[in-house]
């Protein structure tokens, strides 16, 4: 294996085509492994794994308006994948959390997502596969700084 340095001009294609690369990535699993929920809907309900929240601060984790987060959750409570109650503290608010119809419909996504990915990779060379193994630990560490 070449363990020269790579120039600044060959650093900066490679981080622009890796950029490039992890957002097909993204949005095609996002897009084209599930068809229950929308992108927007199922990060809500994965917040709401975490912790029960309001709007108002599902808004601000999304990074979209307050009107916009009320109109996904009231979708998402028709739907039975997430409970409203008052907020004990603030009778004004009102806490939303994940139903286990909820639960259910992240798992099932997150397997569809999973298998989705699997077929892509059933199609590999085994140096490929071997290539994305070592891969997989120098992205994760690119994406927790």
């Amino acid at each position: 294996m070449d363990t020269t340095p790579l120039t600044r001009t060959e650093l900066v294609r490679l981080s622009s085509d890796l950029r490039l690369a992890c957002m097909r990535i993204s949005r095609r699993v996002r897009f084209e492994s599930d068809r229950e929920l929308t992108p927007s809907q199922f990060s809500v309900l994965a917040r709401l794994e975490q912790a029960p929240l309001t709007n108002r601060e599902l808004a601000d984790i999304e990074r979209v308006s307050a009107p916009s987060m009320i109109r996904t959750t009231s979708g998402l409570v028709t739907d039975g994948y997430v409970a409203r109650s008052d907020d004990p503290k603030d009778r004004r608010q009102v806490i939303l959390s994940l139903t286990p119809e909820g639960r259910r419909a992240l798992g099932r996504i997150r397997r569809h997502r999973d298998e989705w990915m699997l077929t892509r990779f059933e199609h590999l060379s085994e140096d490929e596969l071997a290539v994305l193994s070592r891969a997989r630990e120098v992205l994760a560490k690119v994406a927790s700084e």
